[in-house]
């Protein structure tokens, strides 16, 4: 399995910014990276600089938001959603997605759920519940 650090994290987004700029090749994963980066221009100053980004690991911001496990998470949620795992996500993610009309403003709120199973599981020492992960995105979907 697939563990990488968070320097390699943070280098392989930062690798990506740096692809998309030069409309170099991608393969497929730095593509959907590439399009999540695109969405979130705010972060581009950070992913410009890796020798910045991997020296700031230690030295993190609590006032800001770290783009790095947003993008993360984007790659997670569109990954559960390519494979259906937990099974009911891409459905979920799916009518979320039509309510909000728009899949990145649906992905922020997946990205509430998710976290906040992933919170509680560590808490209670418990494997991630991924039914109440999906319930909770369904409901989501179905108020406003």
């Amino acid at each position: 399995m697939f563990n990488p650090s968070q320097a390699d994290v943070r280098r392989f987004f930062c690798g990506v910014y740096n692809k998309l700029r030069a409309q170099q090749p991608m393969e497929a994963i730095e593509t959907l990276a590439g399009q999540w980066i695109t969405e979130h221009p705010e972060f581009h100053a950070e992913l410009a600089d890796v020798d910045t980004a991997v020296a700031k690991l230690s030295q993190p911001d609590a006032a800001r938001e770290n783009p790095f496990l947003h993008l993360s998470m984007h790659l997670s949620i569109s990954e559960q959603c390519s494979i259906d795992q937990p099974p009911g996500i891409r459905q979920a993610v799916e009518l979320l997605t039509a309510r909000r009309g728009d899949l990145h403003t649906a992905h922020h709120e997946v990205m509430e759920c998710l976290g906040r199973m992933l919170w509680e599981s560590q808490r209670a020492g418990r494997p991630p519940d991924g039914q109440d992960y999906i319930d909770e995105v369904r409901r989501r979907a179905t108020r406003d």
